[in-house]
């Protein structure tokens, strides 16, 4: 077996200022070279060609050569494989030439997991990035700081709405629910992911309808209300979408970031004509993420690359409510909005997808006061209407910064009780925080 040493470049031999690191999962026959397999994975997403032609230079394969930096078996067989294994595990680190790509999202995936992405189980676990390569991207206009200043709120969690029904609704029923649910206490209110331009509910209609009511909520509660509107569509529409609502008044955006593509996330991020927050919907990140085989992470697709693109709170799918997601991978991919990344701003997690007042304690245990807390059915669904759906909320974090429990604040709060009664309350299984029995 002829392995290329141009291709094999453990990480003490690398210059890593230039390189991507990309770290995968595999799995394969029993028979396979792991090394050969890894370098095979490098080769095909940068020369590419599993015949020698005469513009392979030397040259050419010292500049653009993907670098095997790790190959990693779990087990970890040394001297044989039992005759009982029909597949082996590998973690594969693979180092790409950031000149190969460039800043641009479509090049750094179509190099990282294109072609290998049809090669069977090769998921795509993690990117590494140099600091020069971060250097490239403004990152979230706003972020978490950013979103704190223009709400006037640094003490506490942050309360998102989205619309209930998703669907159906005319601008000025729309702007009635979102009127019910800002007078309660919601921080930001959101169109749901599949309203951007209806024929019964336009954009401007929608705009003109939503700004007057939010203010006059605005004026009646004494605080700021963020409405994000949904300008996801064409690449060509999407400037003039955000235009729209910036024109009328409006003081957020929101886009379905994975449908539109990362690169269009960042245009409408990094535009100076763009000058209010943009909330990133998760929509459709599940074709990516969910296979145990295949894809990408969550960590990548769901926080990372949206934060990379400039989005400055994503929408995150909880293990909470309705959609399947393991506990620890939620709470990875909101540490990963909020854990430093050059010096690309943090971003804020919102849990959503179910989530209620009965969430709120464990919610504030696992992120502390960085985390936006995103509730539809919860809010619109409560038997005292939306403001009461809203105000509940809003008890029980006070309630549970001030040291109460959720269960001594739904004794105290009717609005908080009668959710608790409805919807319980969550609570983790006990356990310490230091503990290694699995």
């Amino acid at each position: 077996m002829y392995i290329d040493p141009i291709t094999v470049s453990y990480p003490e031999a690398l210059d890593k200022d230039h390189f991507v690191i990309a770290t995968y999962y595999c799995a394969t026959k029993p028979s396979t070279n792991s090394l050969k397999f890894a370098a095979a994975l490098a080769i095909e997403q940068t020369c590419g060609t599993w015949l020698k032609v005469p513009g392979e230079t030397e040259e050419v394969r010292n500049r653009s050569i993907g670098r095997v930096v790790g190959v990693y078996e779990a087990p970890a067989y040394q001297m044989e494989i039992p005759s009982d294994v029909t597949e082996r595990h590998f973690i594969v680190r693979i180092a790409f030439p950031a000149t190969n790509f460039g800043p641009s999202f479509a090049m750094m995936l179509s190099s990282v997991i294109g072609n290998i992405s049809s090669s069977g189980k090769v998921k795509l676990l993690d990117l590494e990035f140099p600091d020069s390569f971060l250097k490239e991207f403004k990152g979230p206009k706003f972020g978490v700081q950013g979103i704190r200043d223009l709400l006037g709120v640094y003490d506490r969690p942050l309360l998102n709405n989205m619309i209930k029904p998703c669907t159906g609704l005319d601008p000025q029923k729309t702007a009635e629910l979102a009127y019910e649910a800002a007078r309660g206490g919601v921080d930001i209110i959101k169109d749901d992911e599949l309203v951007c331009d209806p024929p019964h509910c336009r954009l401007v209609d929608r705009v003109k309808a939503v700004v007057p009511a939010i203010k006059k909520a605005d004026e009646e509660k004494g605080e700021k209300t963020l409405y994000a509107f949904n300008i996801t569509d064409r690449t060509e529409k999407l400037k003039s979408n955000a235009m729209t609502v910036i024109e009328n008044g409006g003081n957020c955006l929101m886009v379905n970031y994975n449908t539109i593509g990362l690169d269009a996330a960042r245009m409408l991020a990094e535009d100076p004509d763009i000058n209010v927050p943009i909330l990133a919907h998760s929509d459709y990140t599940g074709a990516v993420y969910e296979s145990p085989w295949s894809g990408m992470s969550i960590n990548l697709i769901g926080a990372t690359l949206p934060r990379l693109a400039g989005l400055d709170m994503v929408i995150a799918l909880s293990p909470y409510g309705k959609f399947p997601m393991l506990m620890d991978s939620f709470i990875s991919a909101g540490y990963k909005m909020l854990s430093p990344l050059g010096d690309i701003k943090p971003i804020i997690p919102m849990p959503g997808g179910g989530t209620t007042q009965g969430h709120i304690e464990d919610l504030i245990k696992k992120f502390g006061n960085d985390v936006m807390i995103a509730a539809g059915g919860a809010i619109h669904g409560h038997p005292m209407g939306p403001a009461a759906g809203a105000r509940a909320f809003r008890q029980g974090i006070d309630a549970v910064l001030a040291g109460k429990t959720l269960r001594e604040a739904g004794k105290e709060y009717e609005e908080l009780g009668i959710a608790l009664d409805l919807w319980g309350i969550y609570e983790e299984s006990k356990g310490g925080i230091f503990d290694l029995k699995g």
